[in-house]
């Protein structure tokens, strides 16, 4: 199975009082295959959220390499790493955060044009929006949808430009059991479609089962994966 992240001993640390350092991350070594489903699970200030932001290009690691395809992300410019995001990389955050003015269609077209796809517009915003299950909902508007609904365009959102990375956290968090369920599946779903690697975080066991792979992290240390 081909990797198309790795992290070799990635540590991160916050100055905390006295001048001391609050270790988040204590030497990560992880392996995210292509095209598959990895979730990572933890509770609060496990330092799941702190690794996908460094896995996704958001924040830089004080030790440690992160090889996304083959290349250490920590040795690029911030420029660089700026390109990398809007190219490569999809993110979907627990706050939707949809634009409240434009519906469901601009919504993800305005994705589209931030990262200058070169496709035809139209057809891919469409193509997404079937795919998530609203393709008879893309008139409308944020506040005329529920919050799974929301959640489902945020990913339509996120997938529009083609990443190679879809990065999700605690997508499912402000969701009710079912729906939470619903936005799991079509991840995976998204994973044999588009053949789209999903990196997701949750604090949920039960939605664990439907990874791929599967990652818990404590205090900063992978105990389980």
């Amino acid at each position: 199975m081909e990797n198309i992240i790795e992290t070799k001993n990635v540590r991160q640390g916050f100055p905390v009082a006295g001048g001391e350092l609050f270790w988040a991350l204590k030497g990560i070594n992880i392996t995210v295959p292509r095209g598959k489903l990895t979730m990572l699970k933890g509770r609060s200030g496990s330092g799941k959220t702190t690794l996908m932001n460094i896995l996704g290009a958001l924040d830089y690691p004080l030790e440690g390499e992160v090889l996304f395809q083959g290349q250490d992300i920590t040795k690029l410019s911030e420029q660089q790493r700026g390109t990398l995001r809007r190219t490569e990389i999809g993110f979907v955050f627990q706050s939707v955060a949809l634009i409240p003015m434009l519906n469901a269609f601009e919504n993800v077209d305005f994705s589209l044009r931030l990262a200058k796809y070169k496709g035809g517009h139209k057809e891919r915003v469409e193509e997404c929006l079937r795919m998530v299950g609203l393709g008879s909902r893309m008139n409308h508007m944020p506040q005329e949808m529920s919050g799974g609904e929301q959640q489902r365009v945020a990913i339509a959102r996120a997938i529009a430009h083609k990443p190679k990375v879809l990065f999700a956290d605690e997508p499912t968090a402000e969701l009710d059991t079912t729906t939470g369920l619903q936005v799991v599946k079509i991840f995976k779903e998204l994973t044999q479609s588009e053949g789209v690697t999903i990196i997701m975080t949750t604090h949920d066991t039960g939605l664990m089962e439907i990874g791929d792979v599967a990652y818990e992290l404590e205090d900063g240390e992978i105990i389980h994966g």
